[in-house]
């Protein structure tokens, strides 16, 4: 469960890469990583939203001439010819067709980036988890996990959605201040005192709303913890009467989140409307000046026209500059909670891997220790100096207390986690230098906690690999699964819901032994995978696959009968092999007498 001094840790520590680097050199970096990907897009909505800017300005000035030959002559009753008019209009449409097709391209190329990044963003981040070591899950959340893949995208990319018009508003603000010196200097100077204010109160925006920005960020992170954690484990919740407590938990989480969220929004309460009036103050002061001007002949209505429409045009533009310097301060935190996990250390394995027959499995002195948690100096010892060999087509039970390491030794078998010290040899190949996409073709694992896809049988039994219908039902057959399957409404298409939650325990079991036979193993690993089948099923199920399968069989054991179904037994104890042999040599040892009478007693 989450606590607050770790979500204080996560804001501790996300503040001070914020004060190493600033907003706006975060921001550069983000921006240029997107346009690098995705440069095709981008550039086309860059340019598309430049050649709006120019038209922008074009359309200012067609309209200070139609202002002065059209409109000031035709009310003074003067005579205005009709091609002088005719001009007028085509120019007025050529400019607003213009107008209008570079804010198609540039909306439609700019979306088109913020997707594509989205895109890339997010199969990195899941990449990068997969190739992750197991020890990286172990300080993490499944909720947390989540916000980085979902909340943090699409915060990091909310900046990006401006990107080509704010660019375009650069462009457009340095041809108008252009265009108003041209006009008159004065409408220049007007200019050029509004937009370093609007500079200024940015920059003290950016600076306000980064704090809460960040612990927001990670805020969300802890409230998509709870609630997932809560509903994953519903039926606890329920069963031991705890959903007021994972009420309040989510309520004073949500509780802090939103206090944050409402420190942005006092500030963007204060700072929008200055934002969003300066233009339009703006329009004011140059009316009066425009005004003052066209009264002593040095300007003429068309420009004064001209100069408060480039004022008004700029008011929108200006107002979505406003929101990605709104933006800019989550998305570049955003960012930083995406870059940690870019920046997992992924282990590469060698991609030449071979297995030579006979496939024996040897341990060679190996030994594993857990991190912990608050101290990574400090090491949990679960293994150490563990040598044993598991024969091709042998079948072997491991027995040992809770906690001596069978577990964790099942991880290190498939690849899971890699040893502190020895190594683990399949057939001719090192495990630890293959990993477990490799193992994987040969060493099949079935957990205690089975976990099924909330989709058809069929789909959960192949995992999309061309297996036909023949091998499905022999597997279940071995499983002991196929009366059961046979029953269900639409047999093996059946849709078993989330978690395989339609099914038994001991069904959800026995499904995940008949997936683990579809890959035909050289190795088939059950970690107490059987401790939701009844007895009697789970011997037929042992028995089935040595007749049936010639794979060599590590299983976990609880039950007095399934150890006695072994050709050898290893007994573990605090992580180490303290005696190998058949059930009846080990009963002399009187540790594993003890422990295996203590397994008859409870089964009985």
């Amino acid at each position: 469960m989450s606590t607050d001094s770790e979500s204080e840790r996560t804001a501790i520590e996300a503040g001070e890469a914020s004060n190493e680097n600033g907003i706006v050199k975060r921001w550069f970096r983000l921006v240029f990583r997107s346009i690098k990907a995705h440069p095709l897009p981008h550039i086309i909505g860059i340019s598309a939203g430049n050649l709006f800017s120019l038209v922008v300005v074009g359309f200012t000035i067609v309209l200070g001439r139609v202002t002065d030959e059209v409109i000031i002559p035709g009310l003074d009753g003067g005579g205005v010819e009709g091609r002088t008019i005719l001009g007028g209009f085509f120019a007025i449409v050529i400019v607003g067709f213009i107008r209008g097709f570079s804010v198609m391209l540039r909306r439609f190329f700019n979306f088109t980036a913020v997707e594509k990044t989205k895109r890339t963003w997010r199969l990195g981040i899941i990449d990068n988890l997969l190739d992750a070591p197991r020890a990286h899950y172990w300080s993490r959340s499944t909720g947390e996990l989540l916000a980085r893949v979902d909340t943090d995208v699409e915060t990091a990319t909310s900046v990006l959605m401006p990107l080509a018009f704010s660019i375009s508003v650069i462009s457009l603000i340095l041809v108008s201040l252009i265009s108003l010196l041209i006009i008159h200097p004065l409408f220049f100077v007007v200019a050029l005192l509004l937009f370093p204010a609007l500079a200024v109160l940015q920059r003290f925006f950016v600076r306000a709303v980064e704090d809460p920005a960040r612990k927001a960020q990670a805020l969300i992170g802890e409230v998509s913890e709870i609630a997932h954690e809560s509903l994953d484990g519903i039926m606890v919740v329920k069963t031991i009467g705890r959903q007021n407590q994972e009420l309040d938990r989510l309520i004073k989480s949500s509780e802090r989140l939103r206090e944050e969220r409402l420190r942005i929004g006092w500030q963007r309460s204060v700072f929008s409307p200055l934002l969003y009036h300066l233009p339009n103050f703006g329009i004011l002061v140059l009316l009066m000046v425009g005004a003052l001007l066209v009264d002593n002949g040095s300007a003429t209505v068309g420009e004064t026209v001209q100069a408060m429409a480039l004022f008004m045009i700029l008011t929108l533009p200006v107002q979505i500059l406003g929101f990605m310097f709104q933006e800019m301060p989550r998305s570049v935190v955003a960012m930083d909670r995406i870059d940690e996990i870019f920046s997992i250390d992924k282990v590469e394995y060698r991609k030449d891997g071979e297995v030579e027959k006979p496939v024996d499995v040897i341990f060679n002195k190996v030994g594993f220790s857990y991190p912990n948690e608050n101290d990574q100096q400090v090491r949990q010892t679960v293994l150490e100096d563990f040598s044993e060999k598991i024969n091709e087509g042998e079948s072997v039970a491991l027995v040992g207390a809770t906690g001596s390491g069978k577990s964790t030794l099942v991880m290190l078998m498939s690849g899971l986690i890699e040893p502190t010290s020895g190594n683990i040899t399949l057939g001719n190949a090192n495990v630890g230098e293959l990993g477990p996409d490799f193992v994987s073709d040969h060493i099949a694992s079935v957990f205690q906690e089975t976990f099924l896809f909330a989709s058809s049988l069929r789909e959960n039994l192949t995992l999309d690999a061309d297996v036909s219908d023949s091998d499905i039902y022999s597997a279940l057959q071995v499983a002991s699964a196929q009366d059961f399957v046979s029953e269900l409404p639409q047999g093996i298409e059946t849709i078993i819901g989330e978690r395989g939650v339609t099914l038994s325990g001991g069904q959800r079991q026995r499904i995940a032994i008949a997936r683990a036979l579809l890959r035909k193993p050289s190795v088939l690993v059950l970690d107490d995978a059987t401790s939701a089948v009844d007895p009697k099923v789970e011997a037929e199920i042992l028995q089935n696959m040595k007749k049936e399968t010639n794979c060599s069989l590590l299983v976990i054991a609880h039950r007095l009968a399934t150890i006695r179904l072994a050709e050898r037994v290893i007994f573990i104890d605090n992580g180490r092999v303290f005696a190998s042999g058949s059930h009846d040599e080990l009963l002399k040892i009187d540790d594993y007498a003890n422990l295996v009478s203590a397994y008859e007693d409870v089964t009985t």
